[in-house]
């Protein structure tokens, strides 16, 4: 890390532009983003159920709290604290569905992350180093004006990022460690601050932070994050600059580093990383393609305004305020590089990422803003249409050809009129309307200003996605259509045997289904009834099962009609 630098700060800011957003409209934001998703919405196919159905084996007693597993096998992410979050709620929660009870924990994980990235971004914006240009006759923003419009900024800018929506409603792993990481990201930009007060609370956040994201599958993550930061404080104090922790906070900060490290150890999370891409990687021109096409859509607008802070501070990237969230999100993009391009790494960059882009709007030109909300406005005012367009042709069955092509996709499927969701889907683009007619009228210059139309827009297709799609979602994309179809062929009380299936698949069985499960084992009797087989895995079935016994009853399809689907055979 180099030492900080004291070139010309690039940001020109007047008071007049430091304004804030008001705080009704930042909390309503928030709700509207967070909410949807959250109630009414199934745990959908892949990590999200297969996570859910660890919760629930421990919340029924089933499972070690100390070895979170899924029907005898270990969870996908091995950690502890996301799985005992969502089995306490639904232990706590018994008058609740157990998805929703399940889920509400992380609504809360969501909101966690959301805030500490704008308490982040507003740290770091009233760091002095971090001040825009001082006028000559006054009237450049007051320092405390200036950090706040900024933290708005960040805040929206992370809320328009196209990949956090889905993967931050999830109950899973990853979303915990959203959380956590952008908790740190808040500890360390306090941490930095030299006229912090409560530092002691700001320690104790950092150190729960580190250990979150360890308990939640992430040690090494915490570990990069917090010791770098950690090395970076020990650099300014040797040097005796402003922005270093005092030495007893630094070692109680240690002390959770050391503790990230152990649970590491005692979780035998290097097990985690067996899917590491190789070295070859390095030069695989195909891996650097979809890296970068991952990295482009999945962070966007953040991503790009973050780019343009590191060009227009690059005199300046020593600096606190620049350095922390450039390693935040240097070490989240690292991680997704390294596990193949994956978006759920890519997740724990978005924060940092988010304030890095703040930083970048006292830089930019009148003509850039309104090219990023033309952008904004044409890209989501199109989706919604789409969304609208779609729904109200599955729902009146005109035009005929897209309700056509709808249906095709989701057979089986019978669309119903619910007011529930369409209230709010007609509120939400009423509300896209007027910020649509408030954003194109006279200019006023606002920091935040070129970011509205991001958040809004990105908020908007998520409520509508959540509302009118709704149904359809979970009918196509969870395991409720096939579980009840492979029940109704179980003999009332016997359990069912599998071999082959994924967490999904288990957790979808037991929990939509209502079936007791138990793998196929050559050494073991069963007087089970039924046999659920995953196709890709029949090769292997004659070394798990006597076929003797079992003879083949039907192809269950995923959805009517659908070549994805189960086997199932019945004993003879």
């Amino acid at each position: 890390m180099v030492p900080e630098l004291h070139s010309p700060t690039p940001a020109i800011v007047s008071q007049q532009a430091a304004r804030r957003l008001p705080r009704w409209i930042l909390l309503l934001l928030g709700l509207v983003y967070v909410l949807p998703g959250l109630l009414g919405r199934q745990p959908w196919s892949g990590p999200d159920l297969a996570s859910f159905g660890v919760m629930l084996e421990l919340a029924q007693g089933a499972g070690d709290w100390l070895h979170p597993q899924l029907l005898g096998e270990p969870a996908a992410v091995q950690a502890w604290l996301p799985y005992w979050l969502g089995a306490a709620s639904i232990k706590l929660l018994p008058f609740l569905p157990a998805e929703l009870a399940a889920r509400l924990p992380y609504g809360l994980l969501l909101a966690l992350a959301l805030s500490c990235t704008w308490m982040a971004a507003y740290q770091l914006a009233s760091l002095p180093n971090a001040q825009p240009v001082a006028f000559a006759f006054g009237g450049e923003a007051r320092p405390q004006d200036y950090a706040r419009a900024l933290a708005d900024a960040a805040l929206l800018a992370l809320v328009a990022s196209l990949g956090l929506a889905q993967l931050a409603h999830e109950t899973t792993p990853d979303a915990a460690q959203l959380a956590f990481a952008s908790l740190l990201l808040f500890a360390c930009a306090r941490l930095s601050s030299p006229g912090s007060r409560w530092r002691g609370v700001s320690a104790a956040a950092w150190w729960l932070g580190a250990v979150g994201l360890a308990l939640s599958g992430a040690p090494w993550v915490g570990l990069a994050l917090g010791g770098g930061w950690l090395a970076w404080s020990l650099r300014l104090k040797r040097s005796g600059r402003n922005g270093a922790a005092d030495p007893w906070l630094l070692a109680f900060c240690a002390s959770g580093t050391l503790l990230a490290a152990l649970l590491a150890w005692r979780l035998e999370l290097p097990s985690r990383f067996e899917q590491l891409s190789d070295w070859a990687a390095w030069t695989d021109l195909a891996h650097w393609r979809r890296f970068g096409r991952l990295l482009l859509w999945f962070s966007w607008p953040a991503g790009l305004l973050a780019l343009l802070t590191v060009w227009r501070w690059r005199r300046r990237l020593g600096n606190t305020h620049l350095l922390l969230p450039i390693w935040f999100a240097v070490v989240g993009m690292a991680s997704c590089w390294l596990l193949d391009a994956s978006d759920r790494a890519l997740l724990l960059a978005l924060p940092a990422l988010a304030c890095l882009a703040a930083f970048a709007l006292p830089t930019l030109s009148r003509s850039v803003t309104a090219l990023i909300d033309w952008f904004a406005l044409l890209f989501f005012s199109g989706c919604a249409l789409l969304i609208w367009f779609y729904w109200l042709a599955l729902q009146t069955g005109a035009p005929a050809k897209p309700a056509a092509n709808v249906l095709r996709l989701l057979p089986g499927f019978k669309p119903e009129l619910d007011w529930t969701l369409l209230l709010p889907a007609l509120l939400g683009s009423l509300a896209w309307l007027i910020a649509l007619a408030w954003r194109l009228g006279r200019y006023r210059p606002a920091l935040w200003k070129g970011l509205v139309l991001s958040a809004g827009g990105s908020t908007l297709c998520w409520l509508l996605l959540m509302t009118l799609w709704l149904p359809a979602l979970n009918y196509g994309m969870g395991q409720e259509p096939i579980s009840r179809r492979i029940a109704a062929l179980a003999p009332a009380g016997s359990c069912v045997l599998v071999h082959g299936l994924n967490g999904s698949q288990i957790a979808g069985l037991q929990y939509h289904g209502g079936l007791k499960l138990e793998r196929a084992r050559r050494d073991r009797r069963s007087d089970c009834q039924l046999l659920v087989v995953e196709p890709k895995a029949a090769a292997r079935l004659a070394q798990t099962v006597d076929l003797s016994q079992w003879r083949a009853l039907r192809k269950v399809p995923r959805l009517r009609e659908n070549r994805d689907g189960l086997l199932v055979y019945l004993r003879r």
